[in-house]
């Protein structure tokens, strides 16, 4: 097999599929059909090919298609993530001080802001106030995929600089999953998970290039954590962090060849088959009413409000004191249009809300339905302002 076939699939593939604006549109198919199918006759056989327990499954513990794709295929995409996440510290726009105040600043207002509406709406009782962190997420895929749809409308830093804030904002999803959505601790599974990350940071540091080691220990640990008590798609970024940016002698930095060659992958495949098997509610059981229930509305508010509010409300500050400087080229109202768009939360806030309400199936029920919502609301207004703030430069 070719060294990089991997990548010429890759790259062959995204080149069939388009470009950003078609894996959000993907996304947005996925999740209108997954809504309609779980709203029509065949809505038994929806929930049925996803959580019917299997006839047999190599793990155990994965004895469902919606186990498979939440806890195998997702960490796939967090490992993109955590991929995305190191090449942006080590060398892009994340790299120095100057460059990340703003990003930080405007994501951490993006996630504080949404996850105060939360409790304000729904309020801080169990088991409704475990559901804080599933509107302070923005789905990069999604976000971005909208921007595309206008083209050269949008000055090219302000998709760098939504990309930016995303990616941060991925780090603080993971990190809240990592310290608040765990489950019971097994710590002989902690430990052999411990040690496999060891052993991958030990291959890291002798500059080992073989892709294969990594991995066969890649899996390992991803095993350990599954059955740790830690979701095991964390699994997925502490791995990615493991693999080397710099150049092997052949002259080609395994953690970009990865990261080119399972992009499409991720965007044109796992993330609307995620979107198709976690999006699908039941309005008819809820009625349009339940929109108004408090974790809907709490997190409809918390992403279309909260998001737009507290990063606008960021870059505005820091501009302002002279903290940081807006992005270049980019106006007031196109910065305010970004905002809006991160709004965006639905592969993330989804994820989450599954792992808030483990034990409440009707309040992910809900969940979805806020997220659905909020997610659809700001793709639109986000949409509207940047259309409206295009100026003939950017045209």
């Amino acid at each position: 097999m070719p060294k990089h076939l991997a990548n010429k699939l890759a790259r062959h593939f995204t080149k069939l599929m388009g470009g950003e604006a078609t894996a959000g549109i993907l996304l947005i198919l996925a999740a209108i059909l997954a809504m309609i199918t779980a709203n029509s006759p065949w809505a038994s056989g929806y929930h049925a090919i996803f959580h019917h327990e299997l006839a047999w499954s190599p793990i155990s513990k994965l004895n469902t298609w919606h186990l498979w794709i939440n806890d195998a295929l997702m960490a796939v995409f967090f490992f993109v993530v955590g991929l995305e996440i190191k090449r942006e510290i080590l060398s892009g726009e994340l790299s120095s001080a100057a460059k990340r105040r703003l990003p930080v600043l405007a994501a951490a207002g993006g996630m504080a802001m949404p996850a105060f509406i939360y409790l304000l709406t729904a309020g801080g009782d169990l088991p409704v106030g475990q559901g804080w962190a599933i509107p302070a997420a923005t789905d990069i895929a999604f976000a971005v995929g909208v921007l595309g749809l206008l083209g050269s409308r949008a000055p090219p830093s302000l998709r760098l600089f939504l990309l930016t804030v995303a990616i941060v904002d991925d780090l603080g999803a993971v990190t809240i999953i990592a310290l608040f959505y765990t489950a019971q601790i097994n710590l002989a599974w902690c430990v052999g998970a411990v040690l496999c990350l060891g052993g991958l940071i030990l291959l890291n540091r002798a500059g080992v290039s073989r892709l294969s080691f990594y991995l066969l220990l890649g899996l390992a640990l991803w095993y350990c954590v599954l059955n740790s008590g830690i979701h095991a798609t964390i699994a997925g970024v502490a791995f990615a962090l493991t693999i080397p940016l710099r150049n092997s002698r052949s002259g080609d930095s395994m953690l970009l060849r990865l990261e080119h060659a399972l992009v499409p992958w991720n965007s044109y495949i796992i993330v609307p088959l995620f979107g198709f098997a976690n999006a699908g509610v039941a309005i008819g059981e809820m009625g349009l009413t339940a929109l108004f229930d408090p974790v809907p509305l709490g997190i409809a508010l918390g992403l279309f409000l909260g998001k737009q509010v507290g990063i606008f409300a960021a870059i505005f500050a820091a501009d302002r004191i002279g903290f940081a400087r807006r992005p270049a080229d980019a106006s007031w109202m196109q910065l305010w249009g970004m905002a809006v768009l991160c709004g965006i939360g639905f592969t993330m806030s989804l994820f989450i809300g599954a792992l808030a309400f483990p034990r409440h199936p009707a309040l992910i029920d809900e969940a979805k339905l806020g997220v659905l919502m909020g997610s659809l609301l700001s793709a639109v207004l986000g949409y509207t302002i940047l259309r409206l703030a295009s100026t003939p430069k950017a045209r």
